[in-house]
C-alpha cells in the first residue's frame, strides 16, 4: 500500500503563491506517477498536474499552465506543487495522488490518494 501526506495549503491573497508538498511512503513502486487534483465548490474535480517521478516528465491542466509548477525530490519520495498567481477560482481542496501512469491525469481516478489540504484564495 501507499500512504500520501500533503502539506502546505493555507489562505493567500489573489496574486499570491503557495507551495504544496506530498510525501509518499509504503510501497512506493505504486508512485511512478504522482500528482495533484482539486475540487472546488460547485465545480467538477480536476487533475491539475502530474509528474513521472523517474523521468521528471510533467503534465498540466490547461487551467494552470504557466502558473503552477510540479517537481519532485525522488530521494525523499516527495512531490511539490508551486502555485503562482493564485486566483479566487483556485480555491478548493487539493489532493495528492499516485498511480502507475500519468496518462489522462486531468480527468480520471487514481489508485492512491491523500487526505487533502485546503487552498483558499481571498
Amino acid at each position: 500500500d501507499v500512504q500520501l501526506v500533503e502539506s502546505g495549503g493555507g489562505l493567500v491573497q489573489p496574486g499570491g503563491s503557495l507551495r504544496l508538498a506530498c510525501v509518499a511512503s509504503g510501497d512506493t513502486y505504486g508512485t511512478i506517477c504522482m500528482g495533484w487534483w482539486r475540487v472546488a465548490p460547485g465545480k467538477a474535480r480536476e487533475g491539475v498536474a502530474a509528474i513521472y517521478t523517474g523521468s521528471g516528465r510533467t503534465y498540466y491542466a490547461d487551467s494552470v499552465k504557466g502558473r503552477f509548477t510540479i517537481s519532485r525530490d525522488s530521494a525523499k519520495n516527495t512531490v511539490f506543487l508551486e502555485m503562482y498567481g493564485l486566483e479566487p477560482g483556485d480555491t478548493g481542496m487539493c489532493y495528492c495522488a499516485a498511480d502507475l501512469l500519468c496518462a489522462g491525469w486531468v480527468a480520471r481516478d487514481y489508485t492512491y490518494g491523500g487526505q487533502g489540504t485546503q487552498v483558499t484564495v481571498s
